[in-house]
């Protein structure tokens, strides 16, 4: 199934699927920093794996990577993608203090905050889509890197079927209450091509 364009029906069902997840991962955000979270979903797309790095930047720029398989009733991969400058002062947010020099580095406490913030978003979104699907759909242990744009999002690393594999982009702004500043990351889903039949199939019964 080559990618396309979501139709306004399907973007709708699709960032309202994303909402619900995104509010659920805020509540437990909420509950692990002790602090009121309060994520988005600005917006939903579905894009060719190729076309992803369109979303983070130039193909050289460092961003931090989140990923994780999914298991159950369809497969695919999940990743949680930021900048990596927007990653640790995403870490200085959720931790509470001041984020700490930019770059690759990322101290362990950081490392496990993203691993954690991003299990827990990609939870929240795959409990929401096995709602809306009536399938299990269950997320592996997380994993953590910095890399290059085009390094970590090289359709072999995503393990897409081919250049043109479809994935869905769901832009995540993160902002703590009492401040006006959000920070945005992207959280993509490669499901196996099998799956975007019945995902595009649920939405149109769903209507």
């Amino acid at each position: 199934m080559a990618a396309r364009s979501l139709s306004p029906l399907e973007r709708d069902a699709l960032r309202e699927v994303a909402s619900i997840g995104a509010g659920h991962a805020a509540t437990a955000l909420s509950q692990m920093t002790g602090s009121r979270i309060m994520i988005k979903v600005p917006e939903v797309a579905l894009l060719p794996v190729e076309r992803l790095h369109d979303l983070l930047g130039p193909a050289s720029a460092r961003v931090a990577t989140v990923m994780m398989r999914v298991m159950g009733d369809f497969t695919g991969t999940t990743v949680v993608a930021a900048d990596a400058e927007v990653a640790h002062t995403l870490c200085g947010m959720l931790l509470r203090r001041t984020a700490l020099a930019g770059g690759d580095a990322f101290d362990p406490m950081e490392e496990s905050t993203l691993k954690e913030t991003g299990n827990i978003l990609c939870s929240a979104y795959l409990n929401a889509l096995s709602d809306f699907l009536g399938l299990m759909l269950l997320p592996s242990v997380p994993s953590f890197a910095v890399d290059s744009v085009e390094s970590a999002l090289n359709p072999s690393v995503l393990r897409a079927q081919g250049t043109h594999h479809p994935a869905f982009a769901v832009e995540t702004a993160f902002r703590i209450e009492g401040s006006d500043l959000a920070q945005t990351a992207q959280f993509l889903l490669l499901p196996d091509l099998a799956a975007l039949e019945v995902i595009f199939n649920a939405i149109q019964l769903a209507s």
